[in-house]
């Protein structure tokens, strides 16, 4: 027994040096750890490393609701080498940077609508892309009938701060004439179905169509078309015929999804502690956005095999609470269906119809 003890002390004793060495070490570790994550990341550009195709990067999978793991709306968009961006929700600029987005080849920003989470990250992003992007002419900002309002706001909001940027690094890397954004209103005629090609050359088409989340109007969904793949992003509505419409023979569909019964428990649980005007907003909100079933319903009779949610509400700060989000509606699906977290990056490469998920955050 007395040989057993002493060869448990003596482990004890080795395991203690050694923790203690690695103690001793944990400065040069960090070190190392911080060395390598700047050579992975500073100034990466996955456009670079991308096969050609269509890549879209949700920067943003949520809503105003604060959530750990998704930043307010945000899409970008890489149809080869040329960037797009598909609203600018708070933090999306910052998950843009994390993603290796390259934020400084923007050719556009496109606003599905004018609600503020869907441009509270606007000025931040122009700055991105002007700095970024060594611009010599400011970043056009499209969306609805107002969108010049909301650019000028922003202008003026950060023009002491771009001021600021050009007297410390210079006019070579901040250049007043690319500064902020340019805005381009778009006005679709009337009617159901109403849409309007935005871009078009011989690789590339982005389409803006009508959609419902009255009182908002207008509000866009948005289809990409590259190479023979494409994306149809729904923006906030609800189920709509026209969304289907434009959708089919779209290899993803990326729609907004509200869960009702989670958010009349919100608003019950707001009501019950006094917060009626909060109770009143949560019950509001059920009637202008799409259920994970209506946004399985679009996909279905659009026949899209590729279903991504996104516009996630209520916040789901843990994935157990995933399947409770979707409900019976997966089950009525026959493609993939993805529920959105920040960090993923959906690829679908030219001259195939393959379609790949890689989150990348860890």
């Amino acid at each position: 027994m007395r040989w057993i003890i002493r060869g448990l002390m003596i482990v004890a004793l080795a395991g203690a040096v050694v923790l203690g060495g690695l103690h001793l070490l944990q400065p040069q570790i960090a070190e190392m750890a911080f060395r390598r994550a700047l050579s992975e990341n500073i100034a990466r550009d996955r456009s670079t490393e991308l096969p050609d195709g269509l890549h879209v990067f949700v920067c943003g999978a949520g809503s105003p609701m604060p959530d750990p793991y998704r930043a307010g709306p945000c899409l970008g968009i890489l149809a080869g080498e040329r960037a797009f961006l598909i609203d600018a929700g708070s933090g999306g600029a910052r998950n843009l940077a994390r993603m290796g987005f390259p934020t400084g080849k923007l050719e556009g920003i496109y606003l599905t609508h004018l609600h503020s989470d869907h441009i509270d990250g606007l000025g931040e992003t122009l700055m991105q892309a002007w700095i970024a992007g060594g611009r010599t002419e400011p970043l056009t900002v499209t969306g609805p009938v107002g969108t010049s309002e909301v650019v000028a706001g922003f202008n003026a909001a950060y023009r002491i701060d771009s001021g600021y940027r050009t007297a410390h690094h210079g006019v070579g890397i901040a250049d007043p004439a690319g500064f902020g954004g340019a805005a381009a209103e778009v006005r679709l005629p009337a009617g159901p179905g109403a849409q309007a090609v935005l871009l078009e050359d011989a690789d590339l088409k982005i389409v803006a169509f009508a959609v419902d989340h009255a009182p908002v109007e207008p509000a866009f969904g948005f289809r990409i078309d590259y190479r023979g793949r494409s994306a149809v992003i729904s923006g906030d509505t609800v189920y709509h015929p026209g969304l289907v419409g434009i959708a089919r023979g779209a290899d993803l569909l990326l729609h907004e999804a509200l869960e009702p019964d989670m958010v009349r428990a919100m608003s019950e649980a707001a009501a019950a502690r006094g917060a009626d005007r909060l109770a009143t907003v949560f019950a509001d909100i059920l009637d202008y956005h799409a259920s994970p079933a209506d946004a399985v319903r679009a996909a279905t009779e659009a026949g899209v095999g590729h279903l991504v949610l996104v516009h996630i509400v209520p916040p789901l700060p843990s994935r157990m609470l995933d399947r409770r989000f979707i409900g019976e509606a997966g089950r009525g699906y026959q493609g993939k269906l993805t529920l959105a977290r920040d960090g993923l990056l959906v690829s679908l490469p030219e001259g195939s119809d393959r379609v790949s998920y890689t989150p990348l955050f860890r």
